[in-house]
């Protein structure tokens, strides 16, 4: 899984930021490592936006494969607590999005499964 961390004018980045991310990237989705290509992480500070939840705003995109993009936004007080509700926000969208992915799956078998007495998947009526 890749993570590109992206800031606009208004965000100072340095390799600690970066570092930051990725650890709580990887902390939070991480075991969805597979099935993710890339994180693409938008960093920003919207000063002139006055909002009751916070200037500081991070928005992450996962791109998983066989689905469309995931993606979800935070605004905090801080960026560090913009960047930790961004990606829990994303570990639990992307636990609902893979979970719909393996239900698909299993409501509709493979024909290379074969049932015990050798007839095709394709012959087996599920419950």
């Amino acid at each position: 899984m890749q993570i590109n961390v992206n800031t606009d004018h208004t965000i100072d980045r340095h390799q600690g930021l970066d570092e930051h991310v990725t650890q709580v990237v990887n902390a939070a989705i991480g075991r969805f490592g597979e099935q993710i290509t890339t994180v693409e992480v938008h960093l920003s500070d919207n000063v002139r936006e006055k909002s009751a939840d916070g200037a500081n705003r991070c928005m992450m995109e996962a791109r998983v494969t066989g689905y469309a993009p995931v993606v979800v936004s935070d605004h905090s007080a801080t960026l560090h607590q913009a960047v930790n509700g961004a990606a829990d926000k994303l570990k639990r969208a992307l636990d609902s999005a893979i979970g719909r992915l393996h239900d698909k799956d299993k409501k509709h078998p493979s024909m290379k499964h074969m049932a015990a007495d050798g007839s095709s998947a394709a012959e087996i009526v599920e419950d």
